[in-house]
């Protein structure tokens, strides 16, 4: 039974060494060993490594992967002509010297985007001060942020390594501040409104223009009408005057019997109508009266 408690504390004790001595590292990361608080090695290729046990040597891991490193400040910076933005950015970059990392940066990845973050708004806050607002929103943005690059770069290479490299720099928005912003927003609402009020006048103007031409097509049609149906019926007056003529010109007394009868039945339209007359003496009931007309009749032509 001791035996066996033996070989169990044994196992025990091999296989805590074991896991004090021996440490992967994954192929994302660099693996360092620290030697009583010193850089001992730092282990860049990934598999399983040996070190002493703790506390003769300890191993810590930092990531070799590209980051990514957003901006997070809202603070405004001035243009070249004074005005006051605020950009938006981000920044690629990842640690290549992890020993340079740790002796003149940190032990973890943050504390290197920490400064970096300073060292980027600086150089940003530099190269933004020599532009317009204009050149920000175009083509030249890439010149800025390629000097912008080149001012992070000479800074991190500088006389202590910050072991790290940055890859690019990309400037995601450019934006004026709010209150400016705003100021911005009611000049072009008004200008939109100036704009909209001009095409409205304008409309209304054209549209005035085109109902007069339309009334004065109207009314020059209509009196073009009445021109030629009074023409028309002038021609038929004419017209009919002249069958009336030739037609009672070959019987007077048809003639005569025929206005007679005409006479009666414009004089006599209504039931209401009187006329006070002489029915023995008037000429106006001869036909009436059943008289022959006056005069000689015309004889009809052959």
């Amino acid at each position: 039974m001791k035996r066996l408690g033996l070989v169990f504390s044994g196992f025990v004790f091999v296989t805590a060494l074991a896991s004090s001595t021996l440490f992967v590292v994954d192929q994302r990361q660099f693996g360092v060993i620290y030697a009583l608080g010193q850089i001992k090695d730092v282990i860049t290729e990934p598999g399983l490594n040996f070190k002493l046990p703790p506390p003769l040597q300890n191993v810590s891991y930092i990531d070799k992967r590209l980051l990514t490193l957003d901006s997070t400040d809202t603070e405004p910076m001035l243009t070249a002509e004074k005005q006051r933005v605020v950009i938006d950015w981000y920044v690629r970059w990842r640690i290549s010297e992890p020993t340079q990392y740790i002796r003149n940066v940190g032990t973890n990845e943050s504390a290197g985007a920490s400064q970096l973050n300073r060292v980027v708004r600086n150089a940003f806050q530099e190269e933004i001060n020599k532009r317009t607002v204009k050149e920000l929103l175009s083509a030249k943005r890439e010149a800025l942020m390629e000097d912008v690059k080149r001012e992070v770069l000479s800074r991190v290479r500088g006389d202590k390594p910050w072991g790290v490299d940055v890859i690019d720099v990309r400037i995601t928005r450019v934006d004026y501040v709010d209150a400016i912003t705003e100021s911005v927003y009611r000049r072009m609402e008004a200008e939109r409104k100036r704009v909209a009020n001009e095409l409205r006048s304008t409309g209304a103007a054209e549209g005035e223009k085109i109902r007069a031409d339309a009334d004065r097509q109207r009314e020059i049609t209509v009196a073009n009408a009445y021109r030629d149906a009074q023409k028309i019926k002038g021609e038929g007056d004419a017209e009919a005057s002249r069958l009336y003529a030739e037609s009672f010109g070959r019987d007077a007394r048809f003639a005569q019997f025929y206005r007679s009868l005409e006479a009666y039945k414009a004089t006599f339209n209504k039931k209401s109508d009187v006329v006070v007359l002489d029915p023995s003496s008037s000429e106006f009931l001869r036909v009436l009266r059943g008289d022959a007309p006056a005069g000689q009749p015309v004889p009809a032509k052959k």
